[in-house]
């Protein structure tokens, strides 16, 4: 059988995976064997989403039908009904249903009344509680496929504990990340000098790994000291994949999808309030704005290098009207020429604009001078990929350590 949960966390606690590595913990006892373990990220930008909108799947053998009360009833003990975003769901079916949901799911939005009927179709057991919207993502996780899979091994803290500053040394997080980097990411923030693997919300996570194998988070994992963890789950997930992006086109572009979208830089990238960078991107006759929000960090200064004319992919969420940048590919570098008004030859002043189409003039001497003056700086922006760093990454953004973004091709 295949058991979806999802929506059983809050902003104020306790973790959807918690629950799940606790369940796993019990249908073993029930001499169930638990195949996989799998945590499945959705769509980044749904609006009411607890945290960061993850549902989980075991695949186990076993009785479906006491699989289902188990289920529900570790939904009743654990999941924090006193928050209005929090409409738990569970599934357990004896098949995967078709991965098309499970695809909208991620890259889409789905309704509520979708998923009841792909349950309904396939005869399976579940419950929602309160709006039911639990259901979507629970559905979502049980008809996942994962053609690019990574792992993540979650320690999670006696219940004791939970609310209280965690106890992780930070110097073993480093030695860890030197140790396993690139075959774990996102333990640490080396640029910024930032942990990013040790949560700061009161839930049960105490920390986790992410990596391409089981066998790469548990030596990574070996190497952290902390306080004593009351269980850890090591889980299958997409996190790091670019699952969530899908081809877009300037002009054509929907509020809470992700995209990849290519275009040329149209004007230099400007530093609004709060150190935000924006500049936008042309294709054809339709523009879009890009921007790279101050948590980005370093990632700004790529984009304040960007020059008009440069030929870039932009990837990342259409929010209000532009792409929040995950990361950006430099294509084909333009080359960086400005002109300004030239030198008078009579006299040596600068001169000024003597009109639309007209030229130059000398205020001072009265010469005139057709063309501007041209100059070109060398460029050290080279062509190729660049990210935002380990602390502004998003869960399902895949990291360039792993290989460069498979970027769609054009269905045209």
């Amino acid at each position: 059988m295949l058991i979806g949960i999802d929506d059983t966390d809050s902003p104020a606690g306790m973790c959807t995976t918690y629950l799940g590595a606790v369940l796993v913990r019990r249908l073993i006892k029930e001499h169930m064997r638990v195949r996989e373990a799998r945590l499945v990220r959705l769509n980044p930008n749904v609006t009411f989403k607890t945290r960061g909108n993850a549902a989980i799947c075991l695949d186990v053998d076993g009785d479906p039908a006491r699989g289902f009360e188990l289920a529900c009833a570790i939904v009743e003990e654990l999941a924090d009904f006193s928050c209005e975003k929090t409409n738990p769901g569970v599934v357990v079916a004896e098949q995967r249903f078709d991965p098309a949901f499970y695809h909208k799911a991620v890259t889409d939005f789905c309704e509520i009344e979708e998923a009841v009927a792909i349950l309904e179709s396939a005869g399976a057991r579940y419950r929602g509680w309160k709006n039911q919207r639990g259901l979507v993502g629970a559905t979502a996780a049980v008809a996942s496929v994962l053609p690019d899979r990574t792992y993540e091994v979650l320690a999670y803290r006696e219940p004791s504990r939970w609310g209280t500053k965690r106890e992780v040394d930070k110097e073993s997080l480093f030695a860890c990340e030197e140790a396993t980097f690139p075959h774990t990411w996102d333990t640490i923030d080396l640029a910024n000098r930032v942990v990013v693997c040790v949560p700061h919300t009161p839930d049960p996570v105490l920390f986790g790994i992410r990596g391409e194998s089981p066998a790469w988070v548990m030596t990574a994992r070996s190497l952290i000291l902390s306080e004593k963890p009351a269980l850890e789950q090591i889980w299958i997930t997409n996190q790091g994949t670019d699952s969530h992006l899908i081809l877009g086109k300037c002009g054509t572009l929907r509020e809470g999808l992700s995209y990849f979208v290519r275009g040329i830089v149209d004007g230099r990238p400007e530093t609004g309030e709060g150190g935000h960078v924006s500049f936008a991107i042309r294709d054809g006759e339709a523009t879009t704005r890009c921007m790279a929000y101050e948590p980005t960090k370093n990632f700004r200064e790529i984009v304040r290098a960007l020059v008009p004319g440069d030929d870039v992919i932009a990837a990342g969420s259409y929010k209000k009207g532009s792409i929040n940048l995950e990361k950006l590919c430099l294509v084909v570098p333009a080359r960086d020429i400005s002109k300004k008004a030239p030198l008078c030859p009579a006299c040596g002043k600068r001169m000024t604009s003597d009109g639309k189409g007209k030229g130059y003039k000398c205020r001072a001497c009265g010469a005139h001078e057709k063309e501007p003056e041209i100059s070109e700086t060398k460029r050290l922006l080279s062509a190729g990929w660049y990210e935002v760093p380990p602390t502004a990454r998003r869960h399902l953004a895949k990291p360039l350590c792993r290989g460069a973004p498979q970027v769609p091709a054009p269905d045209y």
